[in-house]
């Protein structure tokens, strides 16, 4: 089943819950850690839909759908996606460890390493940081990976969703090798 923006847009909660079941996912989830912007997190559920991904977590005090500008930024998607919103993403990162997800950090600095040389396990949890703030040193401890993206140009960083996509592609890709 494959629909295109006109159709998702115009999708219901409820015909998608009764065929998000049908839906071949991938042992992936996404976790958002405050990310504030909502064209971000709308864009961050056509990603989450485009990898086939379990779950996005929605962590902190941030938007959820419904929400206008959620809806314009994913086309819909976000009635297609589960998602959960958890106030604290340090207690979403325990409870997926416990459940046996590899916890993997898109954050540049001390300890991490290229993305292409990450050694992903599956099921796997992405965690996306801040727009502002990244992901906090507290979260990162928690994390069993932090891997990052070279950057050759003046700015040093991409924006989160496109690093979380460059990182999670690259992920998938490692699955249907195996």
């Amino acid at each position: 089943m494959k629909l295109n923006s006109h159709q998702l847009r115009k999708s219901r909660v409820g015909e998608s819950l009764k065929k998000q079941k049908l839906l071949k996912r991938q042992p992936l989830v996404l976790v958002l850690d405050n990310i504030l912007d909502t064209y971000n997190i709308g864009s961050f559920f056509r990603l989450a839909d485009a990898l086939g991904v379990e779950k996005i977590y929605l962590c902190g005090s941030v938007v959820t759908p419904p929400n206008i500008k959620i809806h314009r930024a994913s086309i819909g998607t976000w009635k297609w996606v589960p998602w959960e919103q958890i106030s604290s993403t340090k207690e979403c990162l325990l409870k997926l460890k416990k459940e046996g997800y590899h916890l993997v950090a898109c954050e540049q600095g001390e300890g991490s390493i290229l993305y292409q040389k990450a050694k992903y396990k599956y099921p796997l949890a992405i965690v996306a940081g801040s727009e502002i703030n990244g992901i906090s040193k507290d979260i990162l401890k928690i994390c069993d990976q932090i891997v990052e993206i070279p950057m050759f140009g003046i700015n040093i960083s991409l924006n989160v969703l496109v690093a979380t996509a460059v990182i999670a592609f690259n992920a998938i890709s490692k699955i249907k090798l195996r």
